[in-house]
């Protein structure tokens, strides 16, 4: 009995690894895909700024009102807007970008919650997987702005951050918009991750807090030397 056990123990691992193998091929498949998408599509969006912000700002926030005058502005300035195509600040970047007329791109992720695409995108894509998606979303940007926001934004802000820091990207203008709300962790920064030698004070020089939109885009513009 023992042996007829360790037997079909053995004959269902090697089904589940055949299937593992199979779904995995599967996989890869619909990664490249989603990857060729967004090579074929977005180069035409370039110089692109990416809006990053939460899903959750209602279109009476102020939040939303000045992402969406940002937005405006830097379709004005001459950039695309670039969000992550859902709602919130996302939306509302995207309806600026689009009232001006320019590039208004939305990379939207497939969520079972949350997550609709808004319709002010004129270009758009959808991604299953976020890692591709972060990918869309940096590779044809001059610029990064991030607005208040969750765990994603936070999750995409530290990730630019890192990436410069390690200089895997080249330096860019990064913005934090509204210094009230990044004020208790730019504090941390400075009190806890300096003098305990996690970063170093010319970290702190990858970003800066500016809270108006046309000061932002000056900002922007002076980095690039546009």
């Amino acid at each position: 009995m023992a042996e007829e056990n360790r037997n079909r123990f053995f004959e269902e691992k090697q089904y589940v690894l055949e299937s593992l193998h199979a779904k995995e091929s599967w996989r890869l498949f619909r990664i490249l895909a989603e990857f060729v998408e967004g090579f074929e599509v977005l180069p035409r969006v370039y110089p692109g700024v990416t809006i990053f912000g939460s899903a959750r700002t209602k279109p009476e926030h102020p939040d939303y009102q000045k992402a969406y005058e940002l937005g405006k502005l830097l379709v004005k300035a001459g950039f695309s807007v670039i969000t992550g195509g859902g709602p919130g600040v996302m939306e509302a970047a995207n309806k600026g970008a689009s009232e001006a007329g320019g590039y208004s791109v939305g990379l939207n992720i497939r969520l079972p919650f949350e997550q609709e695409p808004n319709p002010y995108a004129n270009v758009k894509l959808e991604f299953r997987y976020f890692f591709v998606r972060k990918v869309m979303l940096a590779k044809y940007s001059v610029a990064f702005v991030f607005f208040p926001g969750g765990f994603g934004t936070m999750d995409e802000m530290f990730e630019i951050l890192t990436l410069v820091q390690t200089k895997k990207i080249r330096p860019v203008p990064i913005v934090l918009v509204e210094k009230n709300f990044w004020k208790p962790l730019y504090s941390w920064f400075t009190k806890t991750l300096i003098p305990n030698q996690k970063i170093s004070d010319a970290d702190l020089n990858i970003f800066t807090i500016i809270d108006e939109p046309q000061e932002i885009v000056n900002y922007i513009k002076e980095r690039l030397w546009i």
